[in-house]
């Protein structure tokens, strides 16, 4: 099976990394490829980027379908376009945020999520709703550090998550931690073996969840909502 990773943002040096990660957990027969825009913003932080994040990913998952790529992970934990995505593609369309947050409720009864900037919090709390784990969640917790400075300074970016995690063991009670952002992907087994808890990569988790799914013959339904967007032509144009 061949997976492609889509970094909606254009920081190369990002893209980079979640491959590192996917390819360090992928089983050895799965293929996987990373892309990402280049004409989008270089990180995605807030509604605005998103949203000019998403034509230039929609376009990378048709390149994909030119292909024949089987799946598609979108490593940006606001999960930008993932409904969008989902019409244009084939195959699954995982979204890292959606991924953490399942294996989160599997392997722990509560658990807590670090993200970049409190602006990100509100977008998060209302992704945990959308995928059904309010009740789970005990709390979305920011490092106050823009997400081109996880590159930047390496070193405080591990400190303050692991002085955040300390946190939310002992005042949220967390079983398990979700790093909200795919550029802290590189530090999870480090954190975890910081702090003692379970430390939850979307980038990974997406990409065995892609393996699975794909291995397991699902596709996405083409039934009513996620149907391929309808060809619009000059019929269709409105007259003034």
């Amino acid at each position: 099976m061949h997976i492609r990773l889509i970094n909606p943002n254009s920081t190369a040096s990002m893209t980079a990394q979640a491959l590192d990660s996917a390819l360090r957990v992928k089983q050895h027969e799965t293929q996987v490829s990373a892309v990402n825009p280049t004409d989008t913003p270089v990180s995605i932080e807030g509604g605005a980027d998103e949203a000019a994040a998403v034509p230039g990913m929609l376009a990378e998952i048709r390149r994909g379908e030119a292909l024949g790529i089987d799946a598609y992970v979108v490593a940006c934990f606001d999960d930008p376009g993932l409904h969008a995505a989902r019409e244009v593609a084939r195959g699954p369309v995982i979204g890292i945020c959606q991924a953490a947050v399942q294996v989160a409720m599997t392997i722990s009864r509560r658990f807590s999520i670090i993200t970049t900037l409190p602006r990100s919090i509100p977008i998060i709390e209302d992704l945990v709703t959308d995928y059904g784990a309010e009740r789970h969640c005990r709390n979305v917790r920011a490092i106050n550090l823009p997400v081109l400075g996880l590159e930047e300074d390496p070193d405080e970016a591990e400190r303050l998550l692991v002085e955040e995690i300390e946190k939310a063991k002992k005042d949220d009670r967390a079983e398990a931690i979700i790093l909200g952002c795919a550029g802290m992907s590189s530090l999870c087994d480090r954190l975890q073996a910081a702090t003692g808890v379970p430390v939850i990569d979307g980038v990974t988790a997406a990409i065995k969840l892609a393996e699975a799914l794909v291995g397991a013959g699902y596709t996405t339904s083409k039934v009513n909502a996620y149907d391929y967007p309808r060809i619009k032509g000059a019929e269709c144009q409105v007259c003034v």
